[in-house]
């Protein structure tokens, strides 16, 4: 029993920078592997011949892994404990990222891209379920924020960094670029194994499959659809919305501002996340801002629509880490992969199927304003649930048997 509860003692103020940085590292490359591809897409293309549609997959099929491979990703969360399937998760990651580098054809291309982003939808429930694991309760919010922030700013670091910094260093080649990106994740991968806690695999098996009976994963993950639906939709559809105004030449530096906003958004939450986590209220207000500047890229001209999208894309931020921080507040350490994996199959499934489904109606109407006017229907639907979030701590049920090693 001592040594269970060495084991399961949150490390001292003196060691939490180190594993805020091995959360913000694990975080970095939650997004950098997915959002290299557009800024290579054209290089891609030329040189392997590929459709329109083909470039396109590039991003849009890891999206839809990311719904995919949160199962999986729970399953091994159950089976060898968050810390090793976060590492295990990062290996896949890198076997897939970096072999688009060495692939000879479109196909193994998509297969390639598809392996890398399962490895990411694996990573994402197992953050989230190791916070309990490393941090005491009041460190929870905090600990969320800082990978959230890494992931933000993975995203803003494989848009914006790849094509002016790093691809002329490596001879303007597009494979070597994908691989110099991925390599150093198996260096973030072995350094996980640093902190002394939680390295056994679990002692007993816990659930894995959603628990659909609790209507957090049904409610939390329709509300992450509202803020993936709006990012990533507003995201595909900004260039074409911009060219039907004749405003297409503005679109490099909307899309510049546009993710740079979530960037902003994980600094404020760094500063804010212990106040805010949690809160019903401000849940509510970043949902109700994220739709109405959404609504406004559709109603205002000029540069106030860009303004619009700029803010929808800060608040967005905002209430993804709100949501995302929820499941290590509100249920016990050995659920937290469970309910993060079914929060993240509902919301990044409609991510992906909203603004593929306003896509359908725009191609049948014409008018690309309508896959966004799509996005900010779903979104008002789901609006009302936000009301009927529980978000006391579910007390844990008492402990039988041999205590779990990952707990």
């Amino acid at each position: 029993m001592a040594e269970y509860r060495a084991a399961t003692t949150p490390p001292p103020p003196a060691r939490l920078l180190p594993v805020a940085v091995l959360l913000w590292l694990a975080g970095v490359y939650l997004r950098i592997p997915v959002l290299v591809a557009p800024p290579l897409a054209p290089f891609i293309g030329d040189d392997l011949a590929l459709s329109q549609a083909l470039t396109g997959a590039l991003t849009t099929l890891p999206i839809l892994m990311l719904a995919v491979g949160a199962m999986p990703g729970s399953l091994a969360i159950s089976r060898l404990g968050p810390r090793n399937t976060l590492a295990l998760a990062m290996v896949i990651m890198v076997i897939g990222s970096a072999g688009r580098g060495l692939v000879p054809d479109a196909t193994t291309l998509m297969l390639a891209s598809a392996v890398m982003g399962l490895g990411v939808a694996m990573m994402q429930p197992a953050l989230p379920a190791l916070l309990p694991r490393w941090l005491e309760p009041h460190h929870l919010a905090v600990g969320s924020a800082i990978y959230m922030n890494g992931m933000l700013m993975g995203e803003f670091i494989g848009a914006g960094i790849t094509l002016p910094v790093l691809m002329p260093l490596l001879d303007n080649s597009w494979r070597a670029t994908l691989i110099a990106w991925s390599l150093p994740a198996l260096v973030v991968a072995a350094l996980l194994f640093l902190p002394r806690r939680d390295r056994a695999r679990p002692v007993r098996k816990v659930a894995w499959l959603p628990d659909w009976k609790n209507p957090l994963t049904l409610k939390v993950g329709l509300l992450l659809g509202l803020s993936g639906s709006m990012f990533f939709g507003l995201n595909a559809y900004m260039g074409a919305l911009l060219e039907q105004r004749g405003q297409g030449d503005r679109l490099a530096e909307s899309l510049f501002w546009f993710n740079l906003a979530q960037v902003a958004a994980s600094l404020v939450m760094l500063k804010m996340a212990r106040a805010w986590v949690g809160r019903r209220s401000l849940i509510l207000i970043m949902a109700v801002i994220s739709i109405a500047g959404t609504t406004g890229t559709l109603l205002l001209p000029g540069w106030w629509a860009i303004a619009s999208a700029t803010l929808m894309s800060f608040v967005a931020g905002i209430l993804l880490i709100l949501l995302v921080a929820l499941p290590p507040l509100l249920v016990s350490a050995e659920k937290t992969g469970q309910l993060s994996a079914g929060n993240f199959l509902v919301g990044y499934t409609l991510a992906f199927s909203v603004p593929m489904v306003g896509g359908l109606i725009a191609d049948w109407t014409g008018n690309v304003s309508h896959a966004v006017v799509t996005m900010v229907v779903y979104s008002i639907l789901v609006l009302p649930l936000i009301f009927t979030l529980d978000l006391t701590r579910k007390a844990s049920p008492p402990a039988t048997g041999t205590p779990d090693s990952s707990v």
